[in-house]
């Protein structure tokens, strides 16, 4: 056996996987954190390809081609973009819910620091979205994540790429992200509604009123009166989502 032969072999399988799951690891919600460095998360991505290569369909390739070679590392980059981008949008739900929250709860200040992946984070967004991470790894979700990397392969296998249906479970996913995130944030939209109707019926009765005052406290103290009872449900809403989508990939048609 040529053993130089088979080194080079195995690295081009190694990074072939390399190339899938350290796209992944650089969105995936929990381990690509913009406050993760970038070292950290390429030397994860190193350690743990060469951890799960032996459980992936991918062994020593020989490949002669460079422009094949480069094709193929093109193509496992791009499924890994897809799967951490999509598990990214998914996860973009507790910030629109969290927006919304603070929206209606008057705590949406624009000049308040953004600790979140996406600009204009409010604070109630940017507890939303650290706990929801943090649930990530308390609930050993992300076992399922690391798992979901293996599976990637028998859903995307290796060197092909399904454009259309990549792109038709984008769209499903752009817009059961925004569902979900409406769907947590219900419970507020009937608060905003409620506090609303009653101040503008106080303003009609007293024009005198100083309504911007009043309600500066009402909607804050019943903002976060409600948001102590829903957040619980809502991170595990969430929480039952993105578990189901990190197993399978896809999201049953509505």
């Amino acid at each position: 056996m040529d053993l130089t032969g088979y080194i080079s072999n195995y690295l081009t399988g190694y990074f072939l996987v390399f190339a899938r799951i350290g796209s992944i690891i650089m969105f995936m919600p929990g381990f690509g954190e913009k406050y993760v460095h970038s070292q950290a998360k390429v030397l994860f991505a190193a350690v743990l390809s060469l951890a799960l290569m032996p459980a992936t369909p991918v062994g020593p390739i020989e490949v002669d081609d460079v422009v094949l070679l480069l094709g193929m590392l093109a193509v496992e980059v791009t499924v890994g973009v897809w799967i951490g981008v999509m598990s990214r949008t998914i996860m973009s739900a507790l910030q629109f819910a969290g927006y919304q929250v603070g929206q209606v709860s008057a705590l949406a200040n624009a000049f308040a620091p953004s600790t979140g992946p996406f600009a204009g984070e409010t604070m109630m967004a940017s507890f939303l979205t650290i706990s929801g991470i943090a649930l990530l790894f308390i609930t050993n979700t992300h076992h399922l994540m690391l798992q979901s990397m293996i599976y990637s392969y028998e859903v995307f296998p290796m060197g092909h790429l399904m454009l259309a249906d990549m792109a038709e479970q984008a769209a499903h996913i752009a817009g059961k992200s925004m569902y979900i995130g409406m769907s947590l944030a219900a419970p507020f939209y009937i608060l905003g509604i409620m506090n609303n109707v009653a101040l503008g019926l106080a303003n009609k009765m007293m024009p005198t009123l100083p309504v911007f005052f009043v309600a500066s406290a009402i909607l804050i103290s019943s903002g976060l009166f409600l948001f102590g009872i829903a957040a619980p449900h809502m991170l595990t809403g969430f929480l039952e989502e993105f578990s189901a989508w990190t197993t399978t990939f896809a999201f049953a048609g509505e």
